[in-house]
């Protein structure tokens, strides 16, 4: 059987199903990583993005629970060339094929993912539709990848970010007590600053600058994820507060970007 990897360009590669069959949609992103599949799966950055996977082997040291970055897999589709058809690692629990299909992700296999790569590459970033068990005429499957949402305009911190505030004890003597707002962030950040004598307030996306303020922090972390810094107008706003209040901020991907926006760049 026939699966098609589709880009809103027309252009169309074909390989085998894999993982879950039928069809998903988003922005198409490539990873370079020989290593890692696990945390880019997990990481809610890659929400309403399908992944392809520039390494030919993936799914060789299979998937463990302390390798995941959050509490499920994002990716909307997932694209390899060569998937391992054995897992050979002694902190393996699941093999990557069983975890995709337990999250509902629908891959590809077979693909020459490199030569993806390199269109995405000089094209840039567009959508991209994965169909298998179609029977929709390739036109017709150009046409459902063009009517797909785009990613400029997507709003979706409020998919990814916490319900309620969490509070990440400091390891050893706090230092530093941080609010790390949540826009899709990992779990090894907060995990990772704790080490290092920050306790860190985990706040949701809907968080207001006068509860920070309250909160007697020393610092502002913004955190990585998914979707257009364009819409973080709310967040934005707070970040100009806290830069009005001198409160030290620092943040990572997206939010240097939000952070960008703030001191009145575009992104």
């Amino acid at each position: 059987m026939t699966a098609y990897l589709v880009l809103d360009d027309g252009r169309i590669f074909e390989g085998e199903p894999w993982a879950c069959k039928g069809e998903t949609f988003g922005e198409a992103v490539f990873s370079t990583g020989m290593t890692g599949y696990q945390e880019t799966l997990t990481d809610p950055s890659y929400h309403r993005q399908v992944v392809i996977m520039t390494a030919p082997h993936i799914g060789n040291t299979g998937m463990n629970t302390q390798d995941e970055e959050s509490r499920k897999i994002w990716v909307s589709g997932f694209v390899v060339r060569n998937p391992s058809p054995r897992v050979s690692n002694w902190r393996s629990e699941r093999s990557l094929e069983d975890d995709l299909i337990s999250n509902g992700v629908v891959g590809i296999r077979g693909v020459d993912t490199r030569a993806l790569t390199l269109h995405l590459r000089e094209r840039g970033a567009m959508r991209v539709g994965i169909f298998s068990d179609s029977e929709l005429s390739r036109e017709e499957m150009v046409v459902k990848v063009r009517s797909a949402p785009e990613m400029v305009g997507a709003f979706l911190a409020e998919e990814v970010t916490v319900d309620e505030i969490k509070k990440i004890p400091a390891v050893g003597v706090r230092k530093f007590k941080v609010a790390a707002i949540d826009l899709g962030i990992k779990y090894a950040t907060p995990r990772n600053m704790a080490a290092r004598g920050i306790e860190v307030h985990l706040m949701p996306a809907t968080i207001t600058f006068e509860e920070i303020k309250s909160g007697g922090f020393d610092g502002l972390f913004l955190s990585n994820g998914p979707g257009d810094p364009a819409t973080m107008g709310s967040i934005v706003a707070l970040v100009r507060s806290a830069l009005d209040a001198s409160l030290p901020i620092f943040g990572i991907c997206f939010g240097h970007q939000i952070l960008g926006r703030a001191l009145g760049f575009d992104t």
